[in-house]
């Protein structure tokens, strides 16, 4: 099981965010955006930060950093390792898995993820065998595309896309190419953009607020 940062609700749990973060961040990257977030004081959502493992990283000169699978090459594409992003989906649908063993339903459960961590939700999301509450990716691309087996349980799965105008690491191209991918397999994905690089802004954070809102029936 993944090491991960947990913010607790001050009502009672009756719902769960699972997080991932960008290559070489750490689960604790997005907790101080939590308060920001607009939701109503006694939410009940629980919010958990995965932090990535350690393991070389070919683009980056083999160097040994945080990061959810191996980026091979920088090409439009991404090469990546493909038996590394199963493996940490598999290590995703386990923290969902101790969601639901205690007691939280599927229906109840988001997935989001920035940059890698968004590739990695994708993957993990959409071939999720119950249906869950939503997606969100941000600052990502749709990595396994053409290996996901996609799930019937989430072929009506709520997912918005945030991207940045000015995105120099992962160009806002490659999530206009997810959107377009997702709604050519059926899905009725909301893009949105801000004019902003590889991050996230205050206009972005209260849209996945209001994502969370809308999905979570949020009062």
């Amino acid at each position: 099981m993944l090491k991960c940062e947990v913010i607790e609700p001050k009502g009672l749990h009756d719902a769960t965010v699972i997080w991932l973060h960008g290559l070489g961040a750490s689960g604790h990257d997005f907790v101080p955006v939590v308060p920001h977030l607009g939701l109503p004081d006694k939410h009940g959502v629980r919010f958990v930060f995965p932090h990535a493992p350690e393991i070389p990283v070919t683009i980056n000169g083999g160097m040994v950093m945080p990061a959810w699978y191996d980026i091979l090459a920088m090409s439009i594409g991404r090469e990546i390792d493909l038996v590394q992003i199963e493996l940490s989906a598999a290590a995703v649908r386990e923290l969902i898995q101790r969601e639901l063993d205690a007691g939280i339903g599927s229906e109840r459960i988001v997935l989001a993820g920035f940059s890698q961590g968004g590739a990695v939700v994708y993957h993990a999301a959409l071939s999720y065998p119950k249906p869950l509450a939503g997606l969100m990716t941000m600052s990502t691309y749709f990595a396994t595309a053409k290996e996901v087996n996609l799930s019937e349980a989430n072929k009506a799965l709520p997912i918005h896309i945030f991207h940045g105008t000015q995105d120099p690491m992962v160009q806002e191209t490659m999530g206009h190419t997810a959107n377009q991918v997702l709604q050519s397999m059926g899905y009725r994905p909301k893009y949105r953009s801000y004019p902003m690089q590889h991050e996230v802004c205050n206009e972005e954070i209260v849209d996945i607020g209001n994502s969370l809102k809308e999905w979570l029936k949020l009062a």
